[in-house]
């Protein structure tokens, strides 16, 4: 476990960035008065979301390799990382959605049927907790697997 210290400790950290990112989303009203630019705008957040994953292999390289990692270490050790981010996302999705923006689905439900791209029934089956948690839980994993192979790649050393 000590091994893996290093990975915990950004996963973590990566899922309060995400919160935090949220409060920021709520309050630039992309959850509320600017909805629309909702998913245009949330998705800023992809760079900051790489940046975690480069800081964080680079810690791992420096601080636990002595400063020589290979890709599969590199790789690894993302894969770790995701594993907490998937593991912390549904909590992070519940917080997000019980504290920091309790009136998202109404809103996004509201604005998906008033703009023609959901009929009312799809909305509310697409827009609820449970879906978010399933969906938060799923795409941390797909792009957490592949930010790590591409961080990996990058901060391993060339030998």
């Amino acid at each position: 476990m000590n091994s893996r210290k290093i990975e915990i400790k950004w996963g973590v950290l990566f899922i309060l960035i995400g919160l935090i990112w949220m409060v920021f989303e709520k309050t630039m009203g992309w959850h509320d008065v600017h909805i629309d630019k909702h998913a245009t705008y949330s998705m800023f957040i992809a760079p900051i979301a790489i940046a975690i994953y480069v800081f964080a292999l680079l810690d791992k390289k420096r601080n636990f390799y002595g400063g020589k990692m290979t890709y599969m270490d590199g790789f690894k050790s993302g894969l770790i990382i995701t594993l907490v981010v998937v593991v912390l996302s549904p909590l992070s999705q519940y917080i997000t959605s019980t504290y920091i923006t309790p009136d998202f689905f109404k809103n996004i439900i509201e604005y998906s049927i008033a703009s023609g791209n959901m009929d009312e029934k799809a909305a509310i089956e697409y827009f609820n907790l449970r879906k978010y948690m399933i969906q938060s839980a799923f795409g941390a994993a797909v792009m957490g697997l592949v930010t790590s192979a591409l961080v990996a790649f990058f901060v391993r050393s060339k030998q």
